[in-house]
């Protein structure tokens, strides 16, 4: 399967690296990508070691692991501007957010805890605050994977970006949320085994 030619130009991407055993459910093992486009080739050759060598989160991908891998490339399109934390939807949309640290954000004047479709504008960005910004982003996949709703998603996106204390609806409210969509291509060893001897490669 081939999700894009070479010839299409630059694109944002992330490749992510699986563990699949048969009977068990696929387990995360490596994902890092870019949101500036890249041409194509250079993009997945720096992003499939970069994603199996420094993800802090896991250690190297070792050679006795490659049978057991999957191999999936996502390039990232479509991206807008949302208008709330809750303007996208699941299986359709990936999500980045950012915001300030917490204590930077002014309360609301009359606190709910209950979650709303409307977005507050968020504090005037200063040198002071940009020294305590957060991000963190999710792929459209995701969510669905895990069986999250939308504000599980983002309350999760919330602690991946770093913040480990309480997460308030002044809080979401001052999210920034790009949403993205994606296409998707895996590839496991035996595929890869297939395509390398056909093309005369050694394994």
């Amino acid at each position: 399967m081939v999700v894009r030619s070479a010839a299409d130009g630059p694109s944002p991407l992330f490749v992510t690296w699986s563990t699949v055993r048969p009977g068990k459910p696929s387990r995360l093992r490596g994902c890092i990508g870019t949101f500036d486009p890249r041409p194509l080739r250079e993009g997945l050759a720096e992003y499939a070691l970069t994603s199996a060598f420094r993800d802090h989160r896991f250690r190297k991908i070792e050679e006795w692991e490659l049978e057991t891998l999957e191999c999936s490339v996502s390039l990232l399109t479509d991206f807008e501007d949302a208008a709330s934390y809750l303007d996208w939807e699941i299986g359709v949309h990936g999500i980045h957010i950012s915001f300030p640290h917490p204590s930077l954000i002014p309360a609301s004047p009359s606190p709910s805890s209950a979650p709303s479709p409307l977005g507050s504008a968020p504090a005037v960005p200063t040198r002071s605050t940009l020294r305590h910004s957060f991000s963190a982003t999710f792929l459209p996949e995701i969510a669905e994977e895990q069986g999250w709703d939308k504000l599980e998603t983002v309350d999760s996106a919330i602690h991946k970006a770093g913040w480990s204390g309480r997460i308030s609806e002044d809080l979401r409210r001052a999210l920034t949320v790009r949403r993205y969509q994606s296409r998707v291509c895996s590839v496991g060893w035996e595929e890869y085994v297939q395509w390398r001897t056909e093309n005369g490669g050694a394994m």
